[in-house]
């Protein structure tokens, strides 16, 4: 019910202080810094929404609220957001039962998260190939941004 209520109310043209109509912004930009995007492959799948939709509603929950506070407060350090190099980020999240998620991300030239490869992480370091597919997954994305 509040979604539905928040989107009317932010929908609705405002005024400026001149008392001028003032367009109002595109509901994905709305007091976002940077509004958070999935990954679409060639064929229009999202692998990071369909990994998501695999896990408990609390795990998706919790997932979604360290996104969002990335998208209100980027820049964002430790312990939510950790650099990993060559413009690529993960977003931290503990889970239950001592599970630990991580979503791969990078900053487009459009100002947008891009969440590239979400996985559970099982060793101390984050794995190379998961790694590699978010960069192979990055080049992919700015190669169709052109």
């Amino acid at each position: 019910m509040y979604r539905i209520w928040y989107i009317r109310w932010m929908g609705k043209k405002r005024k400026s202080p001149t008392g001028m109509s003032v367009q109002p912004e595109p509901l994905e930009r709305q007091g976002k810094r940077v509004p958070a995007i999935f990954y679409r492959t060639e064929a229009g799948g999202e692998p990071v929404r369909d990994w998501l939709k695999e896990l408990s509603p609390e795990g998706r929950k919790r997932i979604g609220e360290d996104i969002k506070t990335v998208e209100f407060g980027w820049p964002v350090g430790m312990p939510v957001c950790k650099p990993l190099g060559d413009g690529l980020y993960e977003v931290r999240t503990t889970l239950s039962q001592n599970r630990i998620a991580r979503m791969l991300f990078y900053i487009d030239t459009r100002g947008r998260m891009v969440l590239l490869h979400g996985f559970i992480k099982k060793t101390q370091k984050t794995p190379d190939e998961d790694l590699e597919l978010a960069r192979k997954n990055k080049s992919k994305h700015q190669r169709g941004l052109k």
